[in-house]
């Protein structure tokens, strides 16, 4: 059975300033701000949630269908879709439109000035859950706002269990609607920022929330992450990493870990721990979908991370 990947793709065009922000920003005069920095070293990367969840997924043995909307300059992320064996059947080219695009310039703070353009993303809401058949578990990442709603009624009105991984689309949201979707969904995936933004607009604590779902999971970077679910709490520990090269795509990462684990009725101890191992393997690598791993080197790392052997 397939999972369902609603979530957005995206460009992610990375440059590096090689100096820093603050000596060519003048406090005084940002009201009439006018800079331009030179960045000699740039990289594009595939990425968006959807993409990225759905990349990760497959290289566990998972069957990933992802479902999104994309624009007319597509076809250089749909060759590396095609070329790694992900199914492009649910997402949706749309002709007047650019894919999402975001282009990231970072000094030598690691201080970063972000340009984001939504493109296709925005009519994400004309695919519909129903389109997908064989479907047996789904995600709500990052999307345009109304198909986030849509997607989320549509799997619980189908009676698909789902993610709901509101990530930085969280703000776009009422405590109302948030509640609304909490309801809907059966797992509310979110890291330590987006938890308290959750519990500030909903006015409920983590383990009220958790009331409503069959699990809600909390990540907190190094210190690992939480999971709280009908036997009560886990922790869930970060695992050891070579280097820690780039953050970004690292809750993709795990996410996908997540839906490998319930897909396979793994238990929440386990589960945690393959999603913790895949955010792992994410950050030694620049670049969201640029890391690589084998089922035997999983496994591998699995043992001698946790101690025990991963039997699925």
């Amino acid at each position: 059975m397939s999972t369902l990947i609603c979530g957005s793709f995206a460009y992610d065009t990375i440059m590096v300033f090689e100096d820093q922000f603050k000596n060519h920003i003048l406090p005084e005069k940002v009201h009439i701000l006018n800079v331009c920095f030179i960045a000699p070293r740039m990289r594009r990367e595939f990425g968006g949630c959807a993409g990225n969840i759905a990349y990760n997924l497959k290289m566990l043995g998972g069957d990933p269908l992802p479902m999104g909307t994309v624009g007319m300059d597509f076809e250089s992320y749909a060759r590396w879709m095609d070329e790694n064996e992900i199914t492009r059947r649910h997402v949706t080219e749309l002709a007047d439109r650019y894919t999402a695009q975001a282009y990231i310039t970072t000094d030598m703070d690691d201080n970063q000035i972000t340009a984001f353009h939504p493109g296709a993303m925005n009519d994400a809401h004309v695919n519909s859950v129903g389109d997908a058949e064989g479907v047996s578990l789904g995600i709500v990442s990052p999307d345009g706002r109304q198909a986030m709603l849509d997607h989320a009624r549509q799997f619980y009105e189908s009676n698909i269990p789902f993610i709901f991984d509101p990530g930085q689309g969280l703000p776009m949201f009422s405590g109302e609607e948030l509640e609304t979707i909490i309801r809907q969904a059966s797992y509310l995936t979110v890291n330590d920022y987006e938890s308290e933004l959750v519990q500030a607009r909903t006015q409920r604590d983590l383990e009220s929330l958790g009331t409503d779902l069959e699990a809600l999971i909390v990540t907190r970077g190094g210190k690992g992450s939480e999971i709280f679910h009908a036997g009560g709490k886990l922790r869930i520990p970060a695992v050891k990493i070579s280097e820690a090269l780039d953050p970004t795509g690292c809750g993709d990462a795990y996410r996908a870990g997540l839906l490998y684990g319930i897909t396979n009725e793994l238990g929440w101890e386990t589960t945690g721990r393959i999603a913790s191992l895949m955010g792992g393997i994410k950050i030694e690598t620049h670049g969201t979908q640029n890391h690589r791993t084998s089922r035997g080197e999983f496994e591998m790392r699995f043992e001698a991370s946790f101690g025990y052997r991963l039997a699925a």
